[in-house]
């Protein structure tokens, strides 16, 4: 294991999970801009994460060996192209690369021509088109807005006026059939033509307890996946990931980063939902507490085209579960600055970590309390807590207990976050 300098760009939980990871493992970790949980074990800086000029220079004045660019706007936006221009290693695909997850039609035409198994679409940009693809595959409906909607454009339903309006509101949407299966997230960490996969996990979308409600970013997490086939991991490298990255690099924009694959284990198979071009929030969580080896030298290898460098990833006994804590309002909209109280206890928990992803530090001294300061909420998902234990009930029971410290106004979480029965299909009241 390498001790490196590495640079973290983002200010959520996916970051706070990374950085604590390759803090632990010895690495002098920065973040950029960061939030107050990556604070207490690593250097914030602020940048303009949608500036590659910016992340570039400040990657350059810190010296650091590598930067990981955690959110998907910025990679959509280029910023991993101009570090890469200014020599130093990235782990993140380029502007170019990032389209798998910035276009939901550019995805489905790479998925097409690779041979990729995925649901059957048509791309819609009038009410017409949409209206008679809608038809074409039937109930339930899914409707995905093509542009980035951070997790949250898109509709499932049985209601076709409601499917239809959400076509009718994005400029140009990919409109699918159904996908019957549990859903699952996996994450292949690429070098551009080879690839490792993580240990599988699944993610909780919707806001309410049974699958109900709208869709969020995530309100929960778990892994392993003792339900899942046990080879999922390799049938995904063979029949997605690696054809992905053939036909990537055949386009000219080798796929350099963390190649999100969210899947249905369907009847018939495994079938791909959507690409990200990141990693997962909080489904990666749960994974990054149980990997054993470097996380460190797995993504600098991957960012050095060198992955053959590197062991595949190993990962430790047990299992963990992540339980997010999302604001009130959530997730039309988000409640800001209210103050939240308990969750340095839940932190100081054996097993557990308190991962921060909407929360903000505002001053609040008065003559009597000169030094005092209240952690306050920031946005929709405010935080996540995350267990590791023996097995699943026992990782679950230790995270909803540490869960049950925190309180804020309007808290959110669903209770029923890897509650047997395990792999449950997501809005089953769908079908």
């Amino acid at each position: 294991m390498t001790s490196r300098k590495i640079l973290v760009v983002g200010t959520g939980g996916r970051e706070h999970a990374l950085a604590l990871k390759l803090s632990q493992e010895g690495n002098e970790v920065y973040a950029a801009p960061g939030n107050p949980g990556i604070a207490e074990f690593a250097e914030l800086r602020d940048v303009d994460i949608m500036s590659g000029a910016a992340v570039a220079a400040l990657a350059g004045e810190l010296g650091v060996d590598l930067v990981i660019v955690g959110p998907e706007a910025p990679l959509v936006a280029g910023v991993a192209d101009a570090v890469r221009e200014r020599g130093i290693a990235v782990f993140g695909p380029s502007e170019a690369a990032a389209q798998l997850e910035g276009s939901k039609a550019f995805s489905k035409d790479v998925m097409s021509v690779a041979g990729v198994p995925t649901a059957g679409s048509r791309v819609a940009t009038t009410p017409e088109e949409a209206a008679a693809a809608l038809d074409e595959f039937g109930a339930p409906y899914v409707v995905k807005d093509d542009a980035l909607a951070a997790g949250k454009g898109v509709v499932v339903t049985r209601d076709r006026d409601e499917a239809l309006a959400h076509a009718e509101a994005c400029d140009r949407v990919v409109i699918e059939e159904f996908l019957d299966g549990p859903e699952v997230s996996l994450f292949a960490i690429c070098d551009g033509s080879r690839a490792y996969a993580l240990q599988p996990a699944q993610d909780f979308k919707r806001i309410f307890d049974g699958g109900k409600g709208g869709n969020t970013g995530g309100m929960g997490a778990y892994s392993p996946l003792p339900w899942a086939q046990p080879d999922l991991a390799e049938v995904v490298l063979s029949t997605v990931v690696e054809p992905t990255l053939a036909e990537m690099t055949e386009r000219g924009a080798p796929f350099v980063g963390c190649l999100y694959v969210g899947l249905s284990l369907t009847a018939k198979g495994p079938k791909v939902i959507e690409f990200n071009c990141r990693f997962g929030d909080p489904d990666s969580q749960p994974v990054l507490a149980l990997l054993e080896s470097s996380l460190g030298d797995l993504l600098f290898a991957a960012a050095t085209g060198a992955l053959d460098t590197v062991e595949a990833p190993t990962f430790s006994d047990g299992a963990s579960v992540t339980v997010v804590l999302a604001s009130a309002g959530y997730p039309e909209s988000s409640s800001k600055g209210d103050v939240i109280t308990g969750a340095g206890n839940a932190n100081s928990i054996n097993d557990v970590d308190v991962i921060h992803a909407g929360t903000k530090i505002v001053d609040a001294s008065t003559p009597e309390e000169p030094a005092h300061r209240h952690l306050v909420t920031a946005g929709g998902r405010v935080l996540a807590v995350r267990a590791t234990g023996y097995d699943i009930d026992d990782a679950r029971s230790r995270a909803y207990a540490a869960a049950d410290l925190i309180s804020f106004d309007g808290l959110q979480r669903r209770t029923d976050i890897a509650a047997e029965p395990l792999g449950v299909v997501e809005g089953a009241s769908l079908l």
